[in-house]
């Protein structure tokens, strides 16, 4: 049992979940990508490493954070923190086990391996963490995958912050959040799932927290965020029994001073009936996420006596917090969990999800700038949180008025609310959400478009080279004129053409190579958006983003993508695809409002896309693909939640699309994504055609498509574009017949997963030109 004589030692008064990982300037990103390159080594990547995390800790001590108890994370990773659980408890994938040394332990270049897939071997397959827009790799575990502890390295991170005099807080996906989140290993037998290994996992997690002890830690982070969703594929009996074993194994059987105080996290939403779980198990700490989350309604068995982390800073978005309702909240909930529990000021989630800092954003409007804070800022109120709850009110009461007076003035800002895109949507009616009967457009289509059987296309982009981004930089800059850049866009245009043409392709795009970002290229281009210069935020491994920040109401001021779409068509006499984002991926992958519906915000950017769809339609454009990657991302975590999200971001695409004649072909983009769940939805969108992710899980999607009786055109992607490998003809070929025998052919298309832009053409055109021959011997068997 706990040694219940041992204090449970000083966690402060505030702290944050995490903070970003990849440096101000995408530090990280560069060197791992230059050792990948060859133009760096493992000790240079290390050594760009160690200086970040340096200025992490030294950042957030100058903003508030105490050093002298674990206020500060430790929570780097090079590439993932899923990765680095399963490189921690030794479970890389069978076919990378001979890249480990004999105590079971990966060098960086095994570890890129097994996240990028080397030769014949897949690697890892990548799916969304929760409802954000990062990625993770998910652990493949089997009845016989062996655990130990493989790896100290975030022992010996703690030790290198503890000889430079910071006490940090180590972070880690929890044991249950680990194998919840995992897939059952080829080979498993039926009824298998990795949840079922727990009880061989936690004795690594047993060393791994005896071994930080041993270093100095006081806390431990351990993140569970399986707690607060209802959208994995454990039911939630099964993961509260997994949550009070493992927990009786962690912080009961092992007592302290042997292991540090257990600080479980529960970001991205509210506990709900985990809640007492948790609270009846004796880890010392939990946090509350209280932005998605709320107060508990009445006291908590077992909450008394804890070091609860009131998450009331949202780690999710870049609005500035009411910082006196925040208190509030804090203050009730010390009313709660009584006066012997420690209440600490905190973050909702990590700050992984929001940049490094509003200040470095000079371009910025200063009105605009003045409502958001970026990961530092929200840090700074965290501090101002903490003190004043250890200090009382009117010692922050100068930032309370800040924070107040900052709210006011978002309210009455020009262009927040505009009269006539209000208006616009309250005329909407029935019929502007709905097209007419599939089969007749199915055959007025095709007249149109003389498809082949299995029709071949891409998802839209093709490789950003670095002559596009040397000319996009040179524009920007103001060395090059507008003309000319347009011109060296064309150029580019003009040769993606020719190259699909010369490879095979049926349905033609072009490429993409004015566009900075799928969702960034539009919302410079639509009002009531700004754009960042520096706001980046990974999005998986060395992949980063700059969100948009979505702050007033949404229309489009002028045609967007029409020139360069027709243009495109000007080359060729195959069909063209219109390109653009969808509304709920705009949303999905910006910074939104968060000072209306969700729905609302959804249905401003509808119509501005159905005026561009309008546009392009207009212009002769035969196919128009609206792309919604992120559709499966928005979807609330609690079941409860979904169908009200479903209702309106189903809508907000109908309205987009639903304006067009019935020859015109719209077609979708879904990727990495769980689509079985929701089937409905994707049925509902009403697109003629489809594409999906498929390749990484070898088609696992179809048998949802094929049980849901699915009618429309459907893309299984055939070629994954994360990895840099090149599938062979081969295997695109079994890909392809999977998908012939699993659903009518006549609704296959060929497809990559995703758009080629992060890939190079040395990849991608060997890639393309196995899909088409792949494609070809199967149609020679189609009857």
């Amino acid at each position: 049992m706990t040694d219940t004589t041992t204090a449970v030692p000083d966690l402060g008064s505030g702290t944050v979940l995490g903070y970003p990982r990849v440096g101000p300037r995408r530090e990280l990103k560069k060197s791992i990508e230059a050792f990948w390159a060859g133009r760096a080594t493992a000790a240079d990547v290390e050594a760009t490493a160690t200086e970040l995390r340096r200025r992490t800790r030294t950042r957030l001590a100058e903003l508030g954070l105490r050093t002298d108890v674990p206020a500060i994370p430790s929570a780097f990773s090079f590439y993932d923190h899923m990765l680095d659980a399963a490189t921690v408890v030794g479970a890389i994938p069978a076919r990378f086990a001979g890249l480990a040394d004999a105590d079971g332990r990966l060098d960086l270049a095994g570890y890129s391996t097994v996240a990028r897939g080397a030769g014949d071997d897949l690697p890892a397959e990548m799916t969304k963490w929760f409802d954000t827009n990062y990625h993770y790799l998910v652990p493949e575990i089997g009845p016989g995958t062996v655990f130990r502890f493989a790896d100290d390295r975030p022992v010996r991170e703690f030790a290198e912050a503890l000889a430079e005099g910071v006490l940090t807080r180590p972070v880690l996906v929890g044991p249950v959040t680990f194998l919840a989140l995992a897939k059952a290993a080829e080979g498993s037998p039926e009824g298998f799932v990795p949840l079922d290994r727990l009880a061989d996992l936690l004795p690594v997690y047993a060393q791994l927290l005896e071994a930080f002890a041993a270093a100095g830690a006081t806390w431990v982070q351990l993140d569970e965020p399986a707690l607060v969703s209802d959208a994995i594929d454990v039911p939630a009996d099964r993961v509260y029994a997994a949550l009070t074993e493992a927990y009786a194994a962690l912080a009961t059987d092992l007592a302290r001073p042997a292991r540090p105080a257990i600080l479980v996290g529960a970001p991205y939403g509210g506990l709900g009936d985990a809640l007492p779980v948790l609270a009846a198990t004796d880890v010392e700490g939990l946090t509350l996420d209280l932005v998605r989350g709320t107060l508990p309604t009445g006291p908590v068995a077992g909450l008394a006596g804890k070091t609860v982390v009131g998450g009331v800073i949202d780690g999710h978005n870049v609005w500035r917090a009411d910082l006196g309702a925040a208190l509030d909240t804090l203050e009730a909930l010390q009313a709660l969990a009584g006066p012997e529990s420690r209440i600490l000021a905190g973050t909702s989630t990590s700050l992984l999800h929001v940049p490094h800092d509003v200040e470095d954003e000079p371009n910025l409007d200063p009105t605009l700038r003045g409502w958001l804070a970026f990961a530092d800022q929200k840090v700074a109120e965290v501090a101002v949180l903490a003190k004043g709850l250890a200090e009382g009110r009117a010692v922050v009461a100068a930032e309370l008025a800040a924070s107040a007076a900052s709210l006011a003035n978002r309210t009455t800002a020009p262009g927040v609310v505009r009269p006539e895109v209000r208006a616009r949507l309250a005329g909407l009616t029935d019929a502007d959400f709905h097209r007419g009967d599939y089969a007749a457009r199915a055959a007025a289509q095709q007249e149109r478009l003389h498809l082949p059987p299995l029709p071949t296309t891409t998802i839209g982009s093709f490789p950003q080279t670095p002559e596009i981004r040397k000319a996009r930089a040179a524009h920007a800059k103001g060395e090059i004129t507008t003309e000319q850049y347009e011109a060296e866009m064309r150029a580019e245009i003009k040769r993606v053409v020719e190259l699909q043409e010369e490879i095979g392709l049926d349905v033609l795009v072009h490429g993409e190579p004015e566009r900075n970002d799928m969702v960034q290229y539009f919302a410079e281009n639509l009002d009531g958006f700004a754009v960042t210069q520096n706001g980046w935020v990974q999005s998986y491994g060395s992949r980063c983003v700059r969100p948009p920040i979505l702050w007033g109401d949404v229309s489009r001021p002028a045609p967007i993508t029409v020139d360069w779409t027709t243009y495109t068509a000007s080359l060729t006499d195959k069909p063209v695809k219109g390109m653009l984002t969808g509304p709920v991926t705009i949303l999905a992958w910006s910074f939104v409002r968060n000072d209306q519906p969700l729905g609302d915000t959804a249905n401003q950017v509808a119509l501005a896309l159905r005026d561009e769809i309008g546009d392009l339609e207009a212009a002769g454009i035969p196919v128009i693909q609206v792309d919604e990657p992120a559709l499966r991302e928005l979807l609330p975590l609690r079941a409860a939640d979904q169908p009200a999200y479903l209702d309106w971001s189903v809508a907000s695409f109908r309205l987009a699309t639903a304006g067009v004649r019935e020859d015109l072909q719209i077609h979708t983009h879904l990727c990495y994504s769980e689509f079985g769940e929701i089937i409905g939805a994707i049925d509902g969108l009403d697109a003629d055609v489809t594409s999906i992710e498929a390749a990484r899980s070898k088609m696992e999607i179809l048998g949802d498509i094929a049980g849901a009786g699915y009618p429309r055109g459907i893309g299984p992607g055939v070629y994954d574009i994360h990895s840099p490998r090149v599938p062979s003809e081969g295997e695109v070929e079994e890909l392809l017949r999977s998908a012939v025998g699993s659903i009518d052919v006549r609704q296959v298309w060929v497809n990559p997963d995703c758009g080629l832009k992060t890939r190079r053409y040395e990849e991608v055109t060997p890639s393309l030109e196995h899909i088409i021959e792949a494609t070809r011997a199967v149609r020679a068997t189609l009857a």
